[in-house]
């Protein structure tokens, strides 16, 4: 998919007068003939986008001038309609064809419609100037809500285009430049300083070094060893690298993302999904209102002129066009996804964020999350009875089944497995460990939990130790433990401070044991922890939470926490290039695994959220005030035209300052 398919679908088109207005091309004649309006072809400041515009300011003022100014005999009649009508059809046009289309599709009571039935009711009672204005004014707002929409699309568009079409392929001795997507699994491919990968694979160089910041946020160059997972996206900074395709174009961790952020508007926030049904209910009504205002007053005034009534009711259709709504609405959100993806967050939809600016409590895991989850084996604790090479053999074989990041540590620490070793009957057993047959005898490793559940007694009271333990019984016996730490994250503190200043409530809650968890909390200083949970034990406990502060927050790894994640207001993944998992769990990813993003995350929807509401008050407000006037016969359409088009362009700039925000 190229950049320019993935913006034509980032919008939903369901809704003309919503959504399909965010897609729209910024010129006034640049529509094209489908249902989304595409305005991804050139450059949105471009000259030739106010050529319409221009021509048509240009007859009106001379028009203007003659009428007032230099008055001419022979500008009169025929010849001053047709000069204004010169000037209104380069911008009137587009507009009434928009019009039209919407008709044709169901949706009569379009912004399109509003705008065509007063400008031609202006010139039907002579007003032309004004009628001339009042398009002119809508058509170059049109312009610069283009811009504005293009705009907001500038950091979504980065990422997008990071994933480069081509990859050269080495065969043999010869190198060979082909389409990435046309690659296969297993395919080597050569990457020069600067380029970037096009798709996941293992590095086979002795080292390399990557910027990656297509996937992160982060520019920090990221050294890489060989046989480590490199990934579409990231950029090759200095020698000439090798690298073994792994994973097909499509299914690579760029492209997952892209996918994500592609879709993440399909996912509307409640205040747009209001926004849209407020649309279709009320431009029919302000329609009914505007005949009730021309013609109702003939009823009751005895000096009832008809076009004077008509006037106001035509500057009440101008006034009342939500495009100030239509669409400075969506661009918040959307400015809210692209400043957060700008950052290595991804949100799976604006309602995301909409949830996010409501979180009274954040409840987290502590393996992986404030912690790094990188575990080193620090003691080994051996019965004299039992064989601590061959036993630390058995438990090394047996963690290898295992994705857990203890059965690295024991690894690191005791070697390649031995392959010599033949396991049976392996089991795993969710929330305390793992259980096989070796050598005819039960092996059990994990926590101290499994040795009691299948009544090992152990000579000591593991609540005593400061650390991550690994029980381990052999043959009904216990054999000893391993003493395992982790360290918490550089960033851990600063998130911890963050959130409490932000008034939010802080839990944490791990499978691991209890002291251990404890001992990291009270050094982050966080006030609640519980430890030595099960999966089951997890749900429970926000469910509680839930209950007694309202909306949560769950981070975690996204895939032993799938149930917490599920139950939790909004589940947020840690580590969104360690797994596959994450993307498809929660419905925000964090991607460089920094905990300090997650106050960023909550602050992004708090700022997107009052964005979209200062918008709404300003616009509904303004619109209010004037349609009284205009009403009583006290506005003019230059004041309707304010009303609408001004007010849409001040709200769009609101809408855009998201995305020069510090968060």
């Amino acid at each position: 998919m190229t950049t320019k398919d993935t913006s034509e679908n980032l919008v939903d088109e369901d809704c003309c007068s919503l959504d399909a207005k965010v897609n729209r091309d910024p010129s006034p004649e640049g529509h094209s003939d489908d249902d989304g309006h595409d305005h991804s072809h050139g450059d949105p400041s471009s000259y030739q986008f106010f050529l319409p515009a221009i021509f048509s300011f240009v007859l009106m003022l001379a028009g203007i001038l003659m009428d007032n100014i230099f008055p001419q005999d022979w500008f009169a009649g025929y010849i001053r309609l047709g000069w204004y009508l010169a000037a209104y059809l380069p911008v009137g046009l587009p507009v009434l064809k928009e019009a039209f289309k919407s008709i044709i599709k169901g949706d009569v009571f379009s912004e399109f419609f509003l705008m065509g039935i007063a400008t031609l009711g202006a010139f039907a009672i002579g007003e032309y100037p004004e009628g001339v204005a009042v398009m002119l004014f809508y058509s170059v707002g049109e312009v610069f809500q283009g811009m504005a929409v293009t705009r907001a699309k500038t950091n979504i568009k980065t990422l997008l285009d990071q994933r480069p079409d081509e990859v050269t392929i080495l065969e043999g001795n010869t190198t060979k430049t082909i389409k990435a997507s046309t690659a296969n699994i297993g395919d080597i491919i050569q990457l020069k300083p600067g380029e970037k990968l096009g798709l996941d694979g293992e590095l086979l160089s002795e080292k390399a070094s990557f910027n990656t910041a297509a996937l992160t946020g982060e520019s920090k160059p990221d050294s890489k060893e060989k046989g480590a997972v490199v990934l579409a996206g990231m950029v090759n900074l200095n020698t000439v690298s090798q690298v073994k395709v792994t994973t097909a174009y499509t299914d690579s961790k760029l492209s997952r993302i892209l996918e994500l952020v592609q879709n993440a508007t399909a996912q509307k926030a409640p205040t747009e999904l209001f926004i849209r049904k407020f649309a279709k209910i009320y431009t029919p009504i302000v329609v009914y209102l505007a005949i009730g205002i021309c013609f109702i007053p003939f009823l009751f005034v005895d000096n009832y002129e008809f076009s004077d009534w008509l006037y106001r009711a035509l500057i009440f259709l101008v006034i009342s066009c939500p495009c100030g709504l239509v669409i400075s609405i969506p661009l918040g959100y959307f400015g809210g996804i692209g400043a957060a993806s700008k950052n290595g967050i991804l949100f799976k939809g604006s309602n995301f964020l909409d949830s996010l600016a409501e979180i009274k409590e954040v409840v987290m895991d502590k393996t992986g999350t404030m912690t790094e989850g990188v575990f080193d084996v620090q003691e080994v604790h051996l019965q004299p009875e039992f064989e601590s090479t061959k036993i630390l053999e058995f438990v090394n074989s047996l963690e290898s089944k295992s994705t857990h990041p203890i059965a690295t540590a024991i690894k690191n620490h005791v070697g390649e497995i031995d392959s010599s070793i033949i396991l049976e009957n392996v089991e795993e057993i969710a929330g305390h460990g793992l259980k096989a047959q070796v050598d005819g005898k039960e092996l059990l490793v994990g926590n101290f939990k499994l040795m009691d559940k299948f009544s090992i007694a152990y000579p000591l009271d593991p609540t005593n130790i400061v650390h991550t333990l690994v029980a381990i019984s052999y043959g009904g016996k216990f054999a000893g433990y391993l003493t395992i730490s982790d360290k918490i994250k550089a960033d851990a503190q600063q998130t911890i401070d963050r959130l409490k200043s932000m008034g939010i409530g802080i839990t944490m809650l791990s499978g691991d044991k209890s002291n251990v968890v404890k001992f990291v909390a009270d050094k982050l200083g966080i006030p609640n922890s519980f430890g030595d949970l099960l999966p089951e034990d997890k749900v429970n406990k926000v469910k509680e939470i839930k209950a007694q502060k309202g909306t949560v927050a769950f981070i975690g790894d996204g895939v032993n926490d799938a149930p917490v994640v599920a139950i939790s207001d909004v589940g947020i993944a840690m580590g969104g290039l360690g797994s596959d998992a994450t993307i498809e769990t929660a419905d925000v990813v964090i991607q460089d695994d920094r905990p300090s993003k997650i106050p960023m995350a909550i602050s992004i929807g708090k700022k997107t959220k009052m964005i979209v509401w200062q918008n709404i008050s300003f616009a509904f407000g303004v619109k209010v005030i004037v349609l009284i006037l205009g009403a009583l016969g006290m506005a003019t359409m230059w004041a309707a035209v304010f009303a609408d088009v001004g007010v849409a362009l001040l709200a769009i700039l609101n809408a855009i300052r998201i995305q020069k925000m510090k968060f």
